[in-house]
């Protein structure tokens, strides 16, 4: 039984992404969908490289969603917009900026491993969005598949309360079909046609259990169901299918289906539950959002740069957006004008010349707009609230290897940076590299690799240096420096006396000079000649940092003395006494918090020793550890994918800078 919904055109319409780890099956899983609707006419297969979704060449050369793309197709009467989301946790920002424009999704699971860890992430983030979900358990076709033990860890690991409305007929290579538990109804494939029949004799006891345990559980959650439940000791198929989309809706349960993608299994009813049970956007709808009649406002999620141009990807929340229209940026209250609309189908695009509400289209001829940006009709200003971005982790220092490239170089990476934005480019003031950040190691390799293949830009990637300091731990007193300098004319002539001892501040400068023998102008000639001298120490030409001067004494001359005398003493003398100094070398150090699940940390503990940590601090709650400790800087690059294996993908840490320690 299909349902027709309102007559409303928005209610026809699913915007819905796939959420799953990496390898579960989500690209898979949206290709059967693309070739049973007839959005495509041929599948595509992943490990071949013809996947519609994954149609960047470094997907196919890895095998894995990269880049979030936008597909469309029509089901029963309903257009459904689909966002294959990336499973790698290296590009867990790209599937937040999805969720935020999401009506639904669907969650992907393997039959085999059940909730894995990246899994988990996406579904935390999607409870943070509100985001309404229906489960596929894929890959039921493998050996030690098992849908119960799947399901099991989708209510422990997720806390959420799982709907089963299928069960499998046949284990494993035997896998045939499902069982419909809402319409009581068996679904077989055979050379991949669907076929509609009777339930199995040998599965019916199991059938009639499992539909009492479904309604048992649908009268717990739903107030309309309960009522009908205890006056009539069951549920109406068409009770059963509103208390399931209510449910859903309000996130309160999640409907499980079951298949085998790869094999074309289960993705037919799988369609049918999207249209069934996940929101159209007037059922997440507020005030005039979703009235293709109110001013126009959209949320700019994405932002692609192409060989053709620039493509800016829009949620439509409200009015009718046309081909020429001025839009108004309400963060920076620029206006531009769309120069076109597009239907975009991954890589392809068919141009369409009005964008309503609940549609996710790409336009063109926008320059400034990114993502996170609120447009708007300009009489009627308005701003979303933008998508969360992450920060950055990982950095590595990137220069062109041609000195001609510079400048390709760094426009090259401003645009990386606009459609990515949880990549930072900044430049260090003090070593002058360009250093990109990022969420990983592999999120970094990708972005490098970009630069390469779109840009044919020569790329040296390298470690970025650290900033190291000096400070004086054993200081000098009475050091006596005396500049004099005669070359013609006027000459130069200072004495100075310092007392250089270590401090608790950064540069503390004092005057103990009794008597006028240096006046003070003079004096703050030599503070400033000492600061000149902090740029470089002794023990490596890195600044100084930790110590406090005193001027005890001096000299001048009535003639050759000057503040440009003083100032370079003031230099010269410092630069001199800390080489008479005791100094150590101080290296950045930053307070890092990490958490990982409790079982894990005894190996994170020993890998922070490893990389010089100093824990501070320890708590456990609900199973998971947060450790606080001060490790080195130098010793976290690559932390980040080390922290991932040791936890299989479940840890995470922050750093914050906190100053330098000896080295």
């Amino acid at each position: 039984m299909r349902i027709r919904l309102n007559p409303n055109p928005l209610a026809t319409v699913r915007n819905l992404g796939i959420l799953a780890h990496v390898d579960a099956g989500k690209t898979t899983v949206t290709e059967r969908m693309l070739f049973l609707t007839g959005a495509v006419h041929k599948r595509g297969e992943v490990h071949e490289g013809t996947t519609v979704t994954d149609f960047d060449p470094q997907e196919r050369d890895r095998g894995i969603t990269i880049f979030a793309a936008a597909v469309s197709c029509d089901w029963d009467g309903h257009r459904v917009n689909l966002i294959d989301t990336p499973g790698h946790i290296d590009f867990a920002d790209e599937v937040e900026r999805s969720l935020r424009v999401l009506d639904g999704a669907i969650a992907v699971f393997d039959a085999v491993a059940g909730v894995e860890p990246q899994s988990e992430s996406v579904w935390r983030q999607a409870d943070r969005h509100g985001v309404p979900r229906i489960a596929f358990v894929n890959k039921l076709d493998r050996a030690g598949a098992d849908l119960d033990a799947a399901v099991e860890s989708i209510r422990t690991r997720l806390g959420a309360v799982p709907l089963v409305v299928q069960l499998p007929i046949g284990r494993e290579d035997s896998f045939t079909g499902v069982v419909d538990l809402v319409g009581l109804r068996a679904l077989t494939w055979s050379d991949e046609l669907c076929t509609e029949g009777p339930v199995p004799d040998a599965l019916a006891h199991e059938v009639l259990r499992r539909r009492r345990l479904l309604e048992e559980t649908v009268a717990e959650l739903h107030a309309g169901a309960l009522e009908e439940f205890c006056l009539a000791g069951a549920l109406t198929e068409a009770t059963l299918r509103t208390a399931l989309r209510e449910i859903t809706t309000a996130g309160d349960g999640v409907v499980v289906l079951c298949g085998a993608a790869y094999r074309n299994r289960g993705i037919e009813p799988l369609l049918d539950a999207v249209v069934a049970y996940l929101p159209s956007p007037l059922d997440v709808a507020t005030t005039d959002t979703g009235d293709p009649q109110a001013p126009f406002a959209g949320l700019v999620f994405k932002v692609q740069s192409t060989t053709t141009g620039r493509r800016t990807f829009l949620r439509l929340y409200s009015g009718t957006l046309r081909k020429g229209d001025t839009v108004l940026d309400a963060v920076t209250g620029r206006t531009e004008r769309v120069g076109r609309i597009l239907r975009v189908q991954a890589d392809r695009h068919t141009d369409v010349g009005t964008a309503v509400a609940g549609d996710i289209v790409a336009l063109v001829g926008l320059k400034s707009a990114r993502a996170g940006t609120t447009l708007c009709a300009p009489g009627t200003p308005v701003v979303f609230e933008p998508p969360t971005v992450a920060e950055p982790v990982v950095s590595v220092a990137v220069e062109a290897v041609r000195r001609g490239d510079t400048g390709r170089l760094a426009a090259a990476l401003q645009r990386l940076a606009e459609e990515d934005p949880s990549l930072g480019v900044r430049t260090d003031p003090e070593t002058g590299q360009t250093v990109l950040s990022g969420m990983g190691e592999l999120h970094l390799e990708v972005a490098v690799e970009k630069l390469r293949r779109d840009q044919l830009l020569e790329v040296g990637v390298g470690r970025p240096r650290v900033t190291y300091r000096e400070t004086v731990a054993e200081g000098v007193s009475g050091f006596t420096y005396r500049h004099v300098k005669q070359d013609g004319g006027a000459g130069q002539f200072a004495q100075v006396v310092l007392d250089v001892r270590p401090s608790e501040q950064e540069f503390a400068f004092g005057s103990a000079v009794v008597g006028g023998r240096v006046p003070q102008e003079y004096v703050r000639a030599v503070e400033a000649g000492c600061r000149d001298a902090l740029a470089e120490g002794p023990l490596g030409g890195h600044r100084v940092t930790g110590l406090s001067v005193t001027l005890t004494d001096g000299a001048t001359h009535s003639k050759d003395s000057s503040e440009m005398a003083f100032r370079t003493a003031g230099r010269l003398a410092l630069r001199e006494a800390l080489r008479s100094c005791r100094m150590t070398l101080l290296e950045p150090v930053v307070e890092v918090t990490v958490t990982v699940p409790e079982e894990s940390v005894g190996s994170v503990l020993g890998d922070l020793a490893a990389r010089r940590g100093k824990v501070s601090g320890s708590t456990t709650r609900s199973g998971t550890a947060i450790v606080t400790a001060t490790v080195p800087l130098a010793e976290l690059f690559g932390y980040a994918t080390r922290l991932r294996s040791r936890t299989q993908g479940r840890g995470a840490f922050t750093a914050r800078p906190v100053g330098y320690a000896p080295a």
